[in-house]
């Protein structure tokens, strides 16, 4: 079986340059995306400028299963807990399980930001059978770096950058702790924010922490500040960051 390595592009700004270096590097790479069906509309663009910026397609791996994150939270009546996300396993984690090989080199876009670097760690310690890349930390490239990058390169950045999200996320990460965050949800996708309510409602799953205490998303007051609306990257680790979150929330750091 021969050698190939994949760049794991998740139409961020920080896969996205991930992609590049590695390109650069080896003529041969091939870009993945693994589509979930719930990110915001601009990634189309941003996809296709990315496309342009590699000089070559990105191949789009889509769950057998179901149609996107939305499918995936009413079949199975689950939203996230303290093992992650299901949407993540069953959109992201079993198309590229069913798509690489023992053999494949992994590029991810992890920053030089510790908590990246702490993430690339884990990464490795969790999954030691993968030969895994991390050039934006060799190069020592920060998420800000990598922002800079991107729009010097012609690219505009995608929306979610834009109404302030650090990640390039789904609209819905249901990951995410921070009421912060579920308010800015609730200005930027009003409609999705509501649909959310209402679901996490009906499974009783209360998403967001308030001072410490897990509280429903609906219950963040309207006039909450929006202040640093943190989400965990979607990635691999999910349950570990899911926990780091949930720890980070106990000491009322989260808001």
């Amino acid at each position: 079986m021969s050698e190939r390595t994949i760049s794991w592009f998740s139409c961020g700004a920080a896969s996205a340059v991930a992609t590049m270096m590695a390109i650069k590097n080896d003529s041969t790479v091939v870009p993945v995306y693994c589509e979930t069906g719930g990110e915001h509309e601009d990634n189309v663009r941003f996809m296709e400028d990315c496309e342009r910026w590699f000089d070559r397609s990105i191949v789009r791996l889509r769950s057998d299963e179901y149609e996107d994150v939305w499918d995936v939270w009413e079949k199975t009546r689950w939203l996230a807990g303290i093992n992650g996300a299901r949407c993540t396993t069953e959109l992201k984690v079993k198309p590229r399980l069913a798509f690489q090989s023992p053999t494949d080199i992994h590029v991810f876009g992890y920053t030089a930001d510790k908590s990246d670097v702490d993430r690339a760690i884990r990464l490795r310690e969790n999954y030691p059978e993968l030969n895994i890349k991390t050039p934006l930390i060799d190069a020592n490239l920060t998420k800000e770096n990598v922002l800079a990058i991107v729009m010097s390169a012609g690219i505009k950045l995608p929306k979610p950058y834009i109404l302030g999200f650090h990640n390039n996320n789904c609209k819905t990460c249901v990951k995410a702790t921070s009421p912060s965050y579920w308010a800015l949800v609730r200005q930027s996708y009003p409609n999705e924010f509501n649909r959310m309510a209402k679901l996490s409602r009906e499974l009783n799953v209360k998403l967001c922490r308030i001072k410490g205490v897990r509280s429903f998303i609906d219950e963040i007051p309207m006039d909450h500040s929006i202040v640093n609306p943190i989400a965990p990257s979607c990635d691999f680790l999910c349950h570990i960051i899911e926990s780091e979150f949930a720890d980070l929330a106990l000491e009322g750091k989260d808001d």
